[in-house]
């Protein structure tokens, strides 16, 4: 699930930390990178050995949180230094994602073009030109196929619906937040409506409309939303940090709710729902402590 945009953005990396003429800084978080380590491992033993971690696909869920955080956190600072560029942050994503992406869409053609027969190899050519365009999530839903569907197996670029997701943040989140932050006592509340808004819609979207729930950025939205409000919260009560009997706790609860969604949860629970919550809550928890 979206091993190529996993690493996007890394954790505050050393290039986030300098920018060309920013006048802000952003402490490099191994720990993130550990907790994005947790996911990928759950996800890739997911998909290789399904009975071993039947929920191991709420790691995409813990990458929206992440991808969330760090992104509004970066964005956050530079407008309140007034060194915010929509160029250079377009710019930098370019670089982090599409060397990868297009290594994984070309080693995947040459070895399709060997293996498919030709009706695979036509679905293959649709599902390459979602990816190039950040569509694949409504390339899919166009196409009916369900993420556990049996069927999809044999999509090999199916991953990339959650890169589509997050590069649809991306494109709309930085010029939306940029308004938000005009009004600074507001930022939190405006944040926690909007999340509260996709979550709500992600509730309400009937059993039979699962697969549009599961690939839409409107039903999907809250969890990047998550990480987003968490970043601005903790960027306001920087003076105040948790204490370190209340950020122990809540760290094992974090991981407590790992382990419950990527063992007591299955492909067969339905996704995204309230169940979603959990791997959410767990890594917001871990990532603020």
């Amino acid at each position: 699930m979206a091993i190529v945009g996993s690493l996007e953005p890394r954790a505050a990396s050393r290039a986030d930390q300098q920018p060309d003429g920013a006048a802000y800084t952003l402490a490099y978080r191994p720990d993130i990178d550990g907790l994005r380590a947790i996911a990928v491992i759950a996800v890739l033993i997911f998909h290789a050995f399904p009975q071993l971690l039947p929920g191991g696909f709420a790691g995409v869920d813990v990458f929206f949180v992440i991808s969330g955080y760090l992104i509004t956190g970066i964005i956050d600072r530079q407008c309140a230094d007034k060194s915010f560029s929509f160029a250079t942050f377009y710019a930098r994503r370019i670089l982090r994602i599409f060397p990868s992406l297009i290594t994984v869409v070309l080693a995947t053609f040459l070895i399709a073009w060997f293996v498919f027969p030709v009706a695979e190899m036509e679905a293959l050519g649709s599902n390459i030109k979602g990816a190039a365009a950040f569509i694949e999530n409504f390339m899919l839903h166009e196409q009916i196929v369900g993420y556990f569907d049996p069927g999809a197996e044999r999509l090999p670029l199916l991953h990339l619906w959650s890169l589509g997701i997050e590069e649809q943040y991306y494109i709309i989140w930085p010029a939306a937040f940029v308004l938000i932050a005009r009004w600074p006592a507001r930022k939190m509340a405006i944040v926690a409506a909007l999340g509260l808004g996709s979550l709500l819609v992600c509730l309400a979207t009937p059993a039979r409309e699962a697969a549009w729930a599961f690939y839409s950025p409107t039903t999907r939205g809250w969890e990047l939303l998550a990480g987003s409000l968490l970043a601005i919260w903790l960027r306001q009560r920087a003076e105040r940090p948790i204490g370190p009997a209340a950020a122990n706790l809540l760290a094992a609860l974090g991981v407590a709710g790992l382990g419950v969604a990527f063992v007591g949860f299955s492909s067969s629970s339905p996704w995204p729902g309230l169940r979603t919550l959990v791997p959410v809550l767990a890594a917001m928890a871990l990532i603020a402590t």
